[in-house]
């Protein structure tokens, strides 16, 4: 998987500029647990920590290949997974490889195709290749945004890295976040090439940025477009099973120990389901793993959102498809422990707003670490193919706003009506017309089908929003915690070829049964245990011990003994005074939620140092 880290200045000699390199570098070095390493020439150089999954001994990095008329070289994360044909097609071309790595693949791929490699790739991956033939730096990023990948354009050149935290770590770069980044951070919104940090932005999904001397260039390569979709349903459910056949066989391939993620509902079950399928047909079982709570068996409550508990359902699939499965269960102690709180944010690099299940996250990771290198994921499904309870909402529907925006925006309201944020920054803040914005430049995008008709576009556009916009929050959040313990997770549906099929099928279609994933479950049903094949949807658990409360209530209080806190330049003292107060048994989720994302926001504040400017 691994970290990468950059810095190109056509002024400087950077061959003296060694111990900035390896400072930027370090900063990644829990991406990249086995290995390390840096290559620097006059006006370039290249930094990588190394997770080694496929050739071991081989894989080394940065990468180089001399040619007659100077280095190419290559920092990269990630995976290609059809490495394994491009590499017969560039022998056939007369490349000779010297490793069985997918880097050397990819590196001697932009040799033979020059930027139009990144056409050719079928995977995750955020890489940068130096080409001192012509003196350019290339950065490519895959289709879907499953990597992260970040850069600072500098006055004569720039700073790159797979984390913010590597571009902060270099001493010209200001730690600046005005408005717009700070409304990112209070809202459940990700802008593709935003960077929250002022003057910070992301190579976007499926897109290229080339830097040289006559400045940087950015060109997108890939996005989701508008096509007709010609099969009936019956061909459309066995093209959709085929597509998850290839795309899981292709993604258990590794040098190192694999798992699934098996969360007892559709999605991560017919990962696990296929996985077991292929995994048998070389004589091995496939490894699952879950997360759950104390006492949450025996205390669960049912909400608008989680009707059911997990665990019966993991434990109906595991035997179903005869997994070896453990189950990771966390005490409400491990979830206010500040060592993990900042451990996550220090991954994560701003707040969220996600604490509770973050953390949460995190435990699952570090413990599935210890036995697995690389996992398969069942994230994006619900974004696919339409399985969020909104997509069903009329409301939602014609809400004229991210549908998942609806429940924020009201407590951004509650809060302002209790006097929770500080009224500077209400005076000079408008949330809501900044997410109407970018609602807005987002449904611009959207390719309409001749002839569709009004509703069938409506969905449309919530499938495309989910796709673009609310999946680059989760795919973030999945990469940074996961790299956080040196664990590769992959997901499976973000597999271009599969969301470019599904994307352009019609919303009758995908709601065909008058479910949510009604293409997924005909496609993969026939492999899993009746109860999660009826099972409603129900999204990665939370704990619901009133010890989780009264734990943030503890730390609310060390804050409020910090006059000169950070985070009173956010929020009233008044209303976190308020919330320590309430009975932690009979906190409401929305109070919780609220504080849990005070408390975020304040160690943040406190680890980071931000200059906050509203104006």
């Amino acid at each position: 998987m691994c970290g990468i880290s950059g810095w190109l200045a056509f002024d400087r000699d950077l061959t003296k500029e060694q111990a900035t390199v390896d400072a930027m570098t370090g900063t990644m070095a829990y991406r990249g647990p086995d290995a390390g390493g840096t290559w620097v020439d006059r006006h370039v150089a290249l930094g990588h920590r190394r997770l080694a999954v496929i050739d071991i001994e081989g894989g080394t990095q940065p990468m180089r290949v001399d040619t007659p008329n100077g280095p190419v070289a290559i920092t990269y994360s990630g995976e290609v997974y059809n490495f394994t044909e491009l590499r017969e097609e560039l022998r056939r071309h007369g490349h000779r490889f010297r490793t069985a790595s997918d880097t050397e693949v990819v590196l001697r791929g932009y040799l033979q195709w020059g930027e139009a490699l990144a056409d050719r790739l079928n995977g995750m991956y955020a890489f940068a290749i130096w080409d001192s033939r012509n003196e350019k730096l290339v950065m490519i990023r895959d289709r879907m945004g499953i990597k992260p990948f970040y850069f600072h354009p500098t006055a004569d050149g720039v700073l790159f890295g797979s984390e913010p935290k590597a571009i902060l770590a270099h001493p010209m770069f200001k730690r600046v976040i005005e408005a717009d980044g700070l409304f990112e951070l209070l809202s459940v919104c990700k802008t593709p090439g935003h960077a929250i940090w002022s003057d910070m932005r992301e190579v976007r999904p499926g897109s290229l940025v080339v830097v040289d001397r006559a400045g940087l260039r950015e060109r997108t390569y890939w996005k989701l477009t508008t096509q007709e979709h010609t099969d009936d349903r019956d061909t459309t459910v066995t093209k959709i099973r085929e597509l998850l056949e290839d795309i899981v066989r292709r993604q258990l391939v590794a040098d190192v120990p694999q798992c699934v993620l098996l969360s007892g509902g559709l999605d991560s079950s017919s990962i696990t389901a296929l996985s077991a399928r292929e995994l048998a047909a070389h004589g091995e079982k496939v490894r699952s793993f879950s997360v759950d709570f104390v006492g949450l068996a025996d205390n669960f409550r049912p909400d608008n959102m989680r009707a059911t508990p997990d665990s019966p359902f993991v434990h109906d699939v595991a035997d179903h498809v005869g997994s070896l499965h453990e189950d990771i269960v966390l005490p409400h102690t491990a979830l206010t422990d500040p060592d993990a709180r900042r451990a996550v944010l220090a991954a994560k690099d701003f707040p969220s707003g996600l604490a509770d299940v973050d953390v949460s996250l995190y435990m699952l990771f570090k413990a599935i670490r210890e036995h697995s290198t690389v996992a398969l994921s069942g994230e994006t499904a619900d974004e696919l193919f339409g399985g969020y309870p909104w997509f069903q909402d009329p409301v939602a529907q014609r809400a004229g706003i991210f549908p998942w925006m609806v429940p924020v925006l009201s407590e951004w309201s509650k809060a302002n009506a209790l006097g929770l944020l500080n009224p500077d920054l209400i005076a000079m803040s408008d949330l809501g017309t900044y997410v109407k914005d970018r609602y807005s430049e987002a449904v611009a995008g959207v390719e309409p089908l001749p002839g569709e008709d009004v509703q069938e576009r409506r969905m449309r556009v919530m499938s495309h929003l989910h796709l673009t916009r609310f999946l680059q929050v989760l795919l973030d959040r999945k990469d940074r915690i996961s790299m956080a313990v040196g664990l590769e997770v992959r997901v499976p549906y973000c597999d271009h070829r599969l969301v470019e099929y599904v994307y352009n099928t019609p919303w009758a279609m995908k709601s065909f049964d008058g479910r949510e994933k009604s293409l997924l479950r005909a496609a993969a049903g026939d492999l899993l245990p009746r109860s999660v094949v009826e099972r409603l949807k129900s999204p990665y658990p939370s704990t619901q011990d009133p010890g989780y409360a009264g734990g943030l209530q503890q730390m609310g209080k060390q804050l409020l003994s910090e006059p000169d806190h950070p985070i009173f330049q956010l929020v009233t003292r008044a209303s976190l005074d308020k919330m320590v107060k309430l009975d932690p048994a009979k906190m409401p989720d929305a109070i919780r939620e609220q504080l849990d994302r005070m408390m975020d926001i304040a160690t943040w504040l406190e680890m980071y140092q931000p200059e906050i400017r509203m104006s």
